[in-house]
């Protein structure tokens, strides 16, 4: 499941985006909320990113999500997308031996 969620530009882009939020994404708009990034990025601030459209962009976080790849979090009526590291890692380790 993982191979076919990184299999898309897009999604592979999104885990870039996702690795140093603060590069891509106005983090002084999370700190006056009281947020940070460690609660992730909005769906909104990656559609708006991508320019594709919002239900595009929600089915391939949760393509990326099944897979284990993010992690996410309700907060409102908002949702918070971030990477899952633990998985990332040891999709990384798997690769490596199969190499």
């Amino acid at each position: 499941m993982i191979y076919k969620a990184l299999s898309n530009e897009t999604r592979r882009l999104i885990m870039q985006w996702l690795k140093k939020p603060e590069d891509y994404f106005d983090e002084q708009a999370y700190l006056k909320q009281g947020l940070n990034f460690q609660i992730g990025v909005c769906v909104g601030d990656i559609q708006a990113k991508s320019g594709l459209a919002q239900s595009v962009i929600s089915s391939y976080l949760l393509t990326m999500q099944k897979s284990g790849l993010l992690e996410s979090e309700r907060v409102g009526k908002w949702t918070y997308y971030r990477r899952n590291e633990k998985t990332i890692q040891e999709f990384a380790e798997y690769i490596q031996k199969e190499l």
